[in-house]
């Protein structure tokens, strides 16, 4: 148990990031006969499956349950709640492309991008940074989440990275400054630049509305 930015007690423990490559891409769906870019999605067909792109390789996710929507719902409320009256910022849902540059597009399951001197975007390039990103594990996902996505939203200096495990209802929270992981099961903080209050969420009742 540890105490975890801020006053409020979050329950936690820690893990190391594996960095090597023969772990970094043993998920997914990658090619072995080209090196993908961003650009070569265009010819994939419209089939239900989420397509991604990763330093070149090519990582096929199907079609999400439906405790993993409801948790992406539900989680897009309270950052929507919270936002319109915290922050300058917008919460946005996949299916929603994410492009770092032509060997890096993602599509997370929730993020939060900047406002542009106050206006919404219409593209991720016109932001060209994300606050947070949040993906939610599924038997199909689990370690590219955990590991090339990790990597990936670690070196393109994105805030704050959270992954969902509905399996034993925590929140795993990264940020670029720290290589340790937090693991949080009660409840969890976040606070965006320039945000007047943090966002508090209760993870035990975020788990049961989620789950049930």
């Amino acid at each position: 148990m540890n105490t975890a930015h801020g006053s409020a007690a979050l329950s936690c423990r820690h893990a190391r990031l594996p960095t090597c490559a023969e772990e970094l891409y043993s998920m997914g769906m990658p090619s072995l006969k080209r090196r993908w870019t961003v650009a070569d999605l265009e010819e994939l067909p419209d089939d239900g499956n989420r397509y991604e792109v990763i330093d070149g390789e090519l990582f096929v996710t199907p079609a999400p349950r439906f405790e993993h929507q409801r948790a992406s719902m539900e989680l897009c409320v309270l950052l929507h709640e919270y936002l319109a009256r915290s922050a300058d910022a917008e919460v946005i849902a996949a299916p929603a492309d994410v492009v770092f540059s032509p060997q890096r597009g993602v599509q997370p399951d929730v993020f939060v991008v900047p406002k542009v001197e106050g206006k919404r975007i219409e593209r991720f390039e016109e932001a060209g940074r994300l606050l947070l990103a949040v993906e939610i594990l599924s038997p199909n996902t689990a370690r590219t989440d955990r590991v090339a996505k990790r990597v990936l939203y670690r070196s393109e200096g994105v805030v704050e990275y959270w992954i969902v495990d509905l399996e034993s209802r925590t929140f795993e929270r990264s940020t670029p400054a720290d290589p340790r992981v937090e693991i949080l099961a009660e409840q969890i903080q976040w606070r965006p630049e320039e945000a007047t209050e943090p966002l508090v969420i209760d993870l035990v009742a975020y788990f049961a509305r989620v789950l049930g």
